[in-house]
Formats: C-alpha cells, sequence, structure tokens
C-alpha cells in the first residue's frame, strides 16, 4: 500500500492573535505552504474560544498576550475533545515552560524566520496526521465492536411483565410460534407474547441451536426429548420437562434431521 505524503492532506488553521501585523505575517507564511486554509482567525481569547468551537480547526496558532482570555485561558476554556495541535506564537520567552505544560506541539518565539516557521508547521502536520489514524483506528475499532455485538446470537431475551422487563434466558426457551406480527415464546410451563415477527427473532437467536421446523415454530434443538416420526416425512418433537409435542413440517424434514443427527440408516419417518 503506498503512502501519501504528509502535505496531501488539507491542513485547516486558526490564527489567533491580537496584532494585525502578526496575523499578516502568519498568513501569508501559510499562503506559501500546500494545502493549508485557515480557517478563522480572532483577536482576543474569547473569539478564539468561539472560533475553535465553530469551525474545528486542526492546528491552532495562539499567541499568549490577548485581551478578554490569554492563550492558556482559551486551552482552558475548550474541552478536551475540541482541542486542535496547538502551537504557541509569542514576544513572551517566559511562557514558554508554560506552553509545553498545558501540551502545545510548538513555541515560536517573535521574531521567527520562515525556516523556524516552516519547521513548526511540519511537526503541527504529523501530529494531525497522527490524530487522524489514532481517530480512524479508533472508529474501526468501534464499528466492528458494533458489529461483531450486532451479530452475536442473543443469549438473553428481554421481555417486557407487568411493566417490567425480565431478561429470559434463550437456553431455556422450547419453542416459539408464529401469530402474525407477534411471536409466543414458550419458557417452561409460561408464555409471553412479542410485537415482533418469527423471521426477525430467529435471525437474533443461536442458529445452532434454534431451528424453524415449520414456517410458523421455531425449536430450541437442545429442549428436544423426543421425535416420533409420522406419515409424509412429518415428525412430532417432544419438547422440555413438560412434554409439549410440536409438530414439523414436511418440507423441512432434511434441515429436521440433521440438526438432530440423523443419519441415512436412522429409522426416520417413511
Amino acid at each position: 500500500m503506498s503512502v501519501e505524503p504528509v502535505e496531501s492532506t488539507l491542513l485547516r488553521v486558526a490564527l489567533a492573535d491580537d496584532e494585525p501585523l502578526a496575523r499578516s505575517r502568519l498568513r501569508a507564511l501559510l499562503a506559501a505552504e500546500q494545502n493549508v486554509e485557515v480557517v478563522a482567525e480572532a483577536t482576543s481569547g474569547a473569539e478564539a474560544v468561539r472560533a475553535v468551537l465553530h469551525t474545528s480547526p486542526d492546528v491552532l496558532l495562539l499567541d499568549v498576550e490577548m485581551p478578554a482570555g490569554d492563550g492558556f485561558e482559551v486551552l482552558r476554556a475548550l474541552p478536551p475533545e475540541s482541542l486542535p495541535v496547538v502551537v504557541f506564537v509569542t514576544a513572551w520567552q517566559q511562557h514558554a515552560v508554560r506552553a509545553f505544560e498545558a501540551q502545545a506541539l510548538d513555541f515560536l518565539l517573535k521574531p521567527y524566520d520562515k525556516e523556524r516557521f516552516r519547521a513548526a508547521l511540519v511537526r503541527a502536520r504529523e501530529q494531525v496526521r497522527l490524530v487522524r489514524r489514532s481517530e480512524a483506528v479508533a472508529r474501526q475499532e468501534a464499528l466492528l465492536s458494533g458489529l461483531a455485538m450486532a451479530e452475536a446470537p442473543l443469549r438473553r431475551l428481554p421481555i417486557k411483565v407487568d411493566g417490567r422487563i425480565r431478561f429470559v434466558d434463550c437456553s431455556t426457551i422450547t419453542h416459539v410460534e408464529s401469530e402474525a406480527n407477534y411471536v409466543r415464546v414458550h419458557v417452561g410451563g409460561e408464555q409471553h407474547v412479542l410485537r415482533e415477527t418469527l423471521t426477525h427473532l430467529e435471525e437474533r437467536l443461536d442458529p445452532r441451536r434454534f431451528l424453524r421446523v415449520h414456517r410458523s415454530v421455531l425449536v430450541n434443538l437442545d429442549q428436544v426429548r423426543e421425535m416420533e416420526p409420522l406419515s409424509q416425512g412429518e415428525y412430532l418433537l417432544v419438547l422440555g420437562p413438560g412434554g409439549t409435542a410440536v409438530r414439523t413440517g414436511r418440507s423441512h424434514r432434511a434441515r429436521v434431521e440433521s440438526a438432530l443427527g440423523l443419519g441415512p440408516g436412522s429409522d426416520g419417518a417413511r
């Protein structure tokens, strides 16, 4: 897989400096770079906070001494998830230690030359690339995790009973019957009606355990105690400790026999 150069990705930059000449110089230096867009300019701390929250820049070039909130107050006012990559640009060297303590990527001391500015921008590009890659990996992991959870068969079935939600262990379900857009779930001697189609519920249950034995009946194979061959390829399945009898459909014969381990030599229905 080929790797695109760092400069091929658009870098969105916000400027925060109360001095017009300082902002003009930053704009000129950024204009000389490829794939850079200035998305916001601010002349005070309060404006800088609003600009970041409104435009979500990748990089914030931030002065320290500004009216209505200095650069450090800007960073404190922003929620962690909204913080861009920060490069301080200031004439006050005594702020350098605080800048790095505030997790700034770089500290440009005015006056700076073109080479020093470009070095800081290259570092910022690389940091943005790493952040984007990390976010992409996190999104992919979340997606895969969500898909895995969505595809995993139900272990417990939520059922409303008397205004509460009861979680029924799917292994205790003997069978499920279809009644139009509803299903009747049989659990031991109890029955519960759910507003759901049999097909949809079948998709949510473990296919290794639950089998459609009739167009309107789904059976828990672990609950099958006995089976009695009937005529024309049908069976009578005896389920659970209560001995509930369920008749299979003739079109489901092969699936039933295979699921219950009936080989060619078994004494099945004739």
